[in-house]
């Protein structure tokens, strides 16, 4: 696959607001068109996390509540509430789109598993428990993943088993899983994105470079047929795209004017990748078609 904003086609569809989500669906030529605005956020939502099943949308930010979303009419159909007043500052679905894992860091740090009335089911905390930054659960529901102390990966199967740790040298500031959950990929603020094996762990990762990362939470992701490319954001307002083997950049992508904060490649359809940065827009990117032959 050759990723390439082709003229066009990279259209600017939307801008970001603090209080409320803009939802758009998609149409089978790939135009787009807004479905939905999501309204109740008090504050800025930093996370958004679709159901395995497409039929909800959790959100979440820094000192908001985590709400759950109907994508087919655009209703909150949850809002999640605790006793305790917590900061919930990551959260991610389980495969069957029937529970969820959600990360707190105020009043206590802690890792809690929930169904989707807020009824917690299994929860990690204590005085030793580390912060937690970001998470995500495997496709097979058997392990969870967490960013913890801003330079470890934390790995602990389920129900409780085996518990093992990745270091990193420097601060991670998010984490992303392939598809067939094998595979996961952390952003640096030492400007490297680092590839391990979730099921073989070796001591040394992939690596890439090129993008810039020093003061912000950059986000980058899998993408394409088989998950065999990787995008990102970057400080320099442009996107960058590896293929798997290959430390070097294979594309550049330039349109933005601020930082690009978060990439998101279309799980349906390999040629489409998003992008979201700080000049307040969402783009969409396609790959360039090849030419047909005569």
């Amino acid at each position: 696959m050759e990723c390439k904003s082709r003229n066009g086609v990279m259209r600017k569809f939307g801008q970001s607001r603090e209080r409320m989500g803009l939802g758009f669906q998609v149409k089978e030529d790939d135009s787009l068109f807004l479905k939905y605005t999501l309204e109740g956020h008090a504050k800025p939502v930093s996370i958004i996390a679709w159901s395995p099943d497409d039929s909800m949308l959790l959100t979440c930010g820094n000192e908001e509540v985590l709400k759950l979303w109907d994508v087919d009419t655009g209703n909150c159909r949850h809002t999640f509430n605790s006793s305790v007043k917590r900061v919930i500052n990551s959260c991610a679905w389980f495969p069957d789109s029937r529970k969820i894992v959600c990360g707190s860091i105020n009043p206590d740090n802690r890792i809690y598993t929930c169904d989707l009335e807020g009824n917690e089911l299994e929860v990690w905390e204590g005085e030793r428990m580390p912060k937690i930054s970001d998470l995500a659960v495997t496709p097979d529901g058997h392990r969870l993943i967490s960013i913890c102390s801003n330079r470890e990966i934390w790995i602990r199967e389920f129900p409780r088993g085996k518990e093992w740790v990745i270091p990193e040298e420097h601060s991670i500031t998010s984490l992303s899983l392939s598809r067939d959950g094998k595979f996961l990929i952390v952003n640096l603020n030492s400007e490297e994105i680092h590839l391990w094996n979730v099921i073989d762990v070796s001591t040394i990762p992939d690596t890439f470079r090129g993008h810039k990362q020093k003061m912000y939470v950059i986000r980058s992701c899998f993408g394409g047929s088989n998950c065999l490319f990787i995008a990102s954001g970057s400080e320099d307002s442009q996107i960058y795209i590896w293929q798997r083997h290959s430390s070097v950049p294979i594309q550049v992508l330039s349109g933005h004017s601020m930082t690009v904060n978060c990439v998101s490649w279309n799980p349906m359809r390999p040629h489409m990748l998003a992008s979201a940065s700080d000049d307040r827009t969402i783009r969409i990117w396609m790959a360039n078609k090849r030419p047909r032959k005569n």
